[in-house]
């Protein structure tokens, strides 16, 4: 068979390769979604001291360093025993929700929205933000990209940097706001408010006004039960900063809810021969495979996770958002895997309240700003959660606070063997009599696209190039068609 080479790259951050393996009559009997990238950030963590590292991790990714700064910053709060001011902590999480809602920006625009504004079966060099600008039109297009700048400009006023912040430290942060400042970051909150209500008009007018769009998302390739996790506050609300870790089941049940430092009784990890991503799974189920059900192990994070996890939204426009789409999709939980994109809006907004409601705090432009640490450091759990799902950073250190260890749970592995199920569902309701056609690819992409994952985040390489390689194989595992990006 022909080999077919689509250009641009992929919609996906860090290497992936996709094995599809046929039986005789053609039909999938099997799937891989392989990570062939090795992972070395929790072994040169070792040695070093524990301070450095909310200003090391972040370097495992450009696209979620924020993530990574505020989970090891956390972690340095809990490894020194030392809770924050509740300046600090506003300030914190001010600025986290600015960086979620900047980061569900491209996820949407850029990522996401060109499979469905523009559409699926659209041509290849359209499916893009350009495609997208295209549709909806030049001063839409003008009006993301400012807003996606500006927000990078708070960043950088809070954090000090936009893409690597130095910001964070054990028990506050190094640098307040002024009343001035509050002022001014609430004025530009209000119309990320207004930005995000109108994102969700798009999706609403664009998406789901379209049967086609709808079907496809309410279908059946894009389906799995599984498991929901997700920081919640003590409502059972969605919080992005801090709370407890909630799990529901299948059926919408609690499974279990705990204390981000109990998370090694809930989850274990295990390692297949043919990734190098790890598969985490709850521990109190097992490792059942690769399949979906109460029976398996797998849980699944992210937008997604998150809402169907807890019981609604902490901001009043959020909820109602969040109430329109489960009534759409029938109730919750929702095991529609395309349903992560309308998930994300919803965190869209919620990320432009829970900032706003911050920045119009008096007490966030308070002068204390931390509290200086005074106990041996021994162990400290942090955890937050990333655009793309629950992020756990774990660090031991000696009695001088050089690191001995490092475990890093990321929200992609957390999603990974979900992803692998996910695309081996979409590839077997698609392909038939060996005949992939001309969407297989982009249709088997939009499997793990909705789960937005994060390769190099999850693993990471050099030279951090992203290809993706599809292998279509017969049932003696002989190639029968090479698709590469």
């Amino acid at each position: 068979m022909n080999k077919i080479t689509i250009d641009p790259v992929t919609r996906l951050e860090g290497h992936g390769k996709i094995d599809i393996f046929l039986n005789d009559g053609g039909e999938v009997e099997n799937a891989y979604f392989q990570v062939p990238e090795f992972r070395g950030f929790e072994r040169f963590c070792e040695g070093r001291p524990a301070g450095e590292l909310n200003r090391i991790t972040p370097r495992i990714c450009g696209v979620c360093p924020w993530a990574h700064h505020m989970a090891s910053t956390k972690c340095l709060d809990d490894l020194y025993k030392v809770e924050p001011p509740p300046t600090a902590k506003k300030l914190r999480e001010m600025a986290y929700s600015i960086y979620s809602f900047y980061d569900k920006i491209i996820n949407f625009y850029f990522l996401a929205a060109p499979d469905f504004v523009v559409g699926s079966d659209a041509p290849a060099a359209e499916r893009n933000i350009v495609g997208l600008i295209n549709r909806v039109g030049v001063e839409i297009g003008k009006k993301v990209i400012a807003t996606y700048k500006d927000s990078q400009k708070l960043l950088e006023l809070l954090g000090g940097r936009t893409i690597h912040p130095v910001w964070g430290l054990p028990g506050g942060v190094s640098k307040g706001i002024t009343d001035e400042q509050r002022k001014e970051i609430a004025e530009k909150c209000r119309e990320y408010v207004d930005f995000a209500q109108y994102s969700i008009g798009i999706f609403h007018d664009l998406v789901l006004a379209e049967k086609k769009h709808v079907d496809v998302i309410v279908g059946d390739v894009y389906n799995m039960k599984s498991y929901y996790m997700g920081l919640v506050d003590e409502d059972n609300k969605v919080n992005f900063y801090d709370g407890h870790i909630r799990v529901v089941d299948p059926d919408g049940k609690e499974f279990a809810r705990f204390h981000p430092r109990d998370y090694m009784d809930h989850i274990e990890e295990i390692v297949l021969p043919w990734t190098y991503l790890k598969f985490p799974y709850l521990k109190k189920v097992g490792w059942k495979g690769i399949v979906d059900g109460k029976e398996s192990g797998l849980y699944r994070v992210a937008p997604l996770g998150r809402l169907n996890a807890s019981d609604g939204m902490a901001t009043p426009l959020a909820q109602k958002e969040h109430d329109r789409m489960y009534d759409t999709l029938g109730g919750k939980p929702a095991h529609h895997t395309l349903a992560f994109h309308w998930a994300r809006l919803v965190e869209l907004l919620y990320s432009a309240e829970r900032a706003l409601e911050l920045a119009e705090d008096a007490e966030t432009s308070g002068a204390c700003i931390r509290n200086v640490p005074e106990n041996t450091p021994s162990e400290g759990v942090g955890v937050v959660e990333a655009p793309r799902g629950t992020l756990f950073h774990h660090f031991w250190t000696d009695e001088n606070g050089i690191v001995r260890k490092v475990n890093l749970i990321v929200a992609t592995g957390n999603n990974y063997g979900a992803m692998c199920y996910s695309i081996k569902r979409a590839a077997s309701k698609l392909i038939k009599d060996g005949k992939p056609g001309p969407e297989l690819l982009n249709m088997v992409e939009m499997a793990f696209r909705a789960y937005d994952p994060c390769l190099a985040c999850a693993t990471h390489t050099l030279p951090g190039h992203t290809p993706l390689i599809v292998t279509i194989r017969d049932s003696k595992g002989e190639a029968l068609e090479v698709v590469e990006r």
